[in-house]
């Protein structure tokens, strides 16, 4: 590794993100309305509930990548969002033709950046190396293992460097095992960012998130947050996340009833 770039905002200057008021329509019926979320500054949120019931368009509103009928998302130090969230998609989303490094690099290059500056490439082989990659920067994706390819996902998203950052179920194309250890890299690594996390799995929600909603209903609405305590990754054998997953399957059985 030839740098270490401290690419981390602090938790003291990661900001809140609102949403207030939010309508949003398919096909002219509502998937949700007079939404209200709350994502907490520098700590992560995690969001379940059934297919179809809106999570993704909710991550998606947020990102300004959908036009909401109503409503508003606000920062919590007052700044504009623009420039200030990634976002991490279920799928890895790499260019097969390109290296890890490209891959990496890929927004600097969607920006017309064709000559990256050197702390630029340094910045994100130090990356490689944090996710445990950096031996393999030349190689084309189809060379990973799925597990390996989302590891270069999260450090695409790092590298944009931003204090706000979306994950719509990055890990779920896993094994049980894969998962686990990207779940403890993501905690390590996101450490500070305002993380808001859409997952199906309870325990993954558990383990990573200081605030968990349950959505739910047609139009779809949050329940009342869980709040698991201690620092993330929480041991998924601790009686006390058992007794949580629990009450979280439970909520998560109703919510199917409503869908």
């Amino acid at each position: 590794m030839t740098a270490n770039p401290e690419p981390f905002p602090r938790p003291d200057t990661a900001p809140s993100v609102t949403l207030t008021g939010a309508r949003l329509e398919f096909d002219g019926v509502p998937l949700f309305e007079n939404l209200d979320i709350a994502v907490e500054g520098g700590r992560w949120t995690c969001l379940l509930g059934p297919s179809g019931v809106g999570k993704t368009s909710l991550l998606r509103l947020i990102a300004g990548l959908t036009d909401a009928a109503a409503g508003a998302v606000s920062c919590g130090d007052g700044a504009r969002l623009d420039g200030r969230i990634a976002y991490m998609a279920q799928q890895d989303l790499l260019l097969p033709w390109a290296t890890v490094l490209e891959n990496v690099m890929l927004g600097h290059r969607l920006r017309g950046d064709r000559q990256p500056r050197g702390e630029e490439v340094d910045r994100a082989r130090a990356l490689l190396a944090q996710v445990g990659l950096a031996s393999r920067e030349t190689e084309r994706p189809a060379a990973l293992s799925g597990g390996q390819r989302q590891r270069v996902a999260l450090a695409r998203t790092l590298m944009e460097d931003r204090a706000i950052v979306l994950m719509d179920e990055p890990f779920s194309a896993v094994d049980a095992i894969t998962r686990y250890r990207l779940q403890e890299q993501a905690a390590a690594l996101l450490a500070g960012r305002t993380v808001l996390l859409v997952t199906h799995d309870p325990m993954e929600a558990l383990r990573l998130g200081d605030v968990v909603h349950v959505m739910a209903g047609h139009p779809a609405h949050l329940d009342r947050p869980l709040r698991p305590t201690g620092t993330r990754p929480r041991d998924p054998a601790d009686p006390k996340l058992r007794e949580l997953q629990s009450d979280l399957l439970r909520r998560l059985a109703a919510a199917e009833g409503m869908s």
